[in-house]
């Protein structure tokens, strides 16, 4: 199981400074008397007592407990809002001591989220023997959370900055998958507790870099293309749909003759990548298959498939390169997870835009050698993948496994879904903390959290059911 993140501990904040207090079902500071259970997650070793975080699952909210000491022993709580990376405003939260005479004390209750401001929470127990100091790890409650692939969308949203309204604070293409991750949890499972994410998300960016959505890398433009479908297949809301036109139509605007076609991959570039062009496949179909009448992003969805199978890009091993080279031939770059997931996606969109049998056909060849190439102790591992979560390789096996499991629900036999079950089961097992957060590597292994790596397993948990 991955460890859970320790920052550093401190006796930081005094009591005095913490934030006006939280009132969901109850405020803050309820007596844990009243509790009608006490589940406790975590707890912590520190100079030979007992740190323990208590949930009243309930009502959402914990106190912290410590335990085998003696008078003077400090413990209280942390809450942190963005999945225990700061606790600012949340810090030593009911700061008590033992009582003369005792070797255990409590604190009073606190709200774990702040339903008010859409805040999703984690709490910590922490104490303090004398100069040492020592906290439990990061947990929550089961509130929106009863299931793994709720509670991992509970995690992810905790990365959902309020400010900026994209995933860790400034997520572009990332955040547009970490969006489709949520809204595809939605649909789902039927938590729509965070589908205020989509419009606040659209909103608040529609003008940012080209508008709509778009900017000069044709492969982040598709991404929110295809998160805007997924926005308006959520909602009916049709703003959402004409925006993923408006974004099909500038990647289209970037078809050129170059290698005989296809989208480039950047406006200032002549590169042809197997993203792009994927993403292009995927958004152009999706659209003729929300559009009555269309025929125009049909013949572009057409056109695509034709240049892409003819382009070189897949290997003898059914494998996606990254792109073409100045000779427009396959340049032998990495098999990137997500390249050999996205066309899945787009050739099941195909099918269902022309009922062309011949493209699950396709399709299959492609997952069957991607399943089984791309795994290492029998889960998927992204070529040279790393221990950190940040940047763009974490969010690749997340699309990866989407458009696996698009298929798998297309084909009536549903092949991938032990596979997609045992790496879901591997991953649950020995890749999450006690606050639900996956690291890089679901087979197991050191390695951090932060939004890539959970927008990943959440559409693992996802296709996986």
């Amino acid at each position: 199981m991955l460890a859970a993140a320790l920052p550093a501990v401190s006796a930081a904040t005094p009591a005095a400074a913490v934030t006006a207090a939280i009132c969901n079902k109850y405020c803050d500071t309820r007596d844990p008397a009243l509790s009608p259970q006490d589940r406790q997650p975590v707890s912590a070793a520190l100079s030979g007592r007992t740190l323990v975080l208590h949930f009243d699952d309930s009502d959402a909210m914990g106190w912290a407990s410590i335990a085998g000491g003696a008078a003077g022993d400090e413990v209280w709580l942390d809450r942190s809002m963005d999945g225990g990376r700061t606790w600012t405003g949340g810090s030593k939260l009911g700061d008590t001591k033992v009582p003369a005479g005792g070797s255990g004390w409590r604190t009073l209750m606190y709200n774990v989220d702040d339903w008010n401001t859409r805040g999703v929470g984690a709490l910590r127990a922490c104490g303090q023997v004398g100069t040492a100091l020592a906290c439990t790890p990061w947990a929550r409650t089961t509130w929106n959370a009863w299931d793994r692939r709720t509670a991992a969308a509970t995690a992810l949203m905790a990365s959902f900055d309020r400010t900026t309204k994209l995933f860790g604070g400034n997520g572009w293409w990332t955040g547009a998958n970490a969006l489709t991750a949520i809204i595809d949890n939605a649909r789902l499972t039927g938590m729509g507790s965070y589908t205020y994410a989509i419009a606040e998300t659209y909103d608040k960016n529609i003008n940012a870099q080209g508008g709509n959505f778009t900017n000069e890398y044709l492969d982040d433009t598709g991404w929110w293309g295809l998160a805007w479908v997924a926005a308006y297949d959520q909602t009916g809301d049709g703003r959402y749909l004409a925006t993923a036109r408006a974004d099909a139509d500038h990647m289209s605007a970037n078809w050129t003759g170059s290698c005989g076609g296809g989208v480039r991959w950047n406006t200032g570039s002549t590169y042809k990548n197997a993203i792009t062009n994927e993403l292009y496949l995927q958004l152009t179909a999706a659209l003729h298959n929300r559009i009555p009448g269309d025929t125009a992003y049909l013949q572009r969805a057409r056109d695509e498939w034709t240049w892409f199978r003819g382009s070189g890009m897949v290997n003898a091993d059914h494998l996606v390169n990254d792109g073409l080279n100045d000779a427009c031939a396959n340049n032998g770059q990495p098999t990137w997870t997500y390249n050999q997931g996205v066309v899945l996606g787009g050739l099941t969109e195909l099918y269902r835009a022309t009922g062309d049998a011949s493209l699950l056909t396709t399709a299959r060849t492609l997952a069957d050698a991607s399943t089984t190439r791309l795994t290492s102790g029998g889960v998927l591992r992204e070529p040279g993948e790393g221990d950190g979560c940040t940047g763009d390789g974490p969010s690749f096996k997340g699309a990866y496994v989407r458009g696996l499991g698009r298929l798998n629900t297309q084909l009536s036999d549903h092949p991938y879904a032990p596979t997609l079950t045992a790496w879901a089961n591997s991953a649950s097992t020995k890749d999450r903390n006690p606050l639900d957060q996956y690291g890089p590597h679901w087979a197991g292994g050191p390695g951090s959290t932060d939004y890539g790596c959970q927008q990943s397993a959440l559409d693992l948990l996802n296709a996986a059911g």
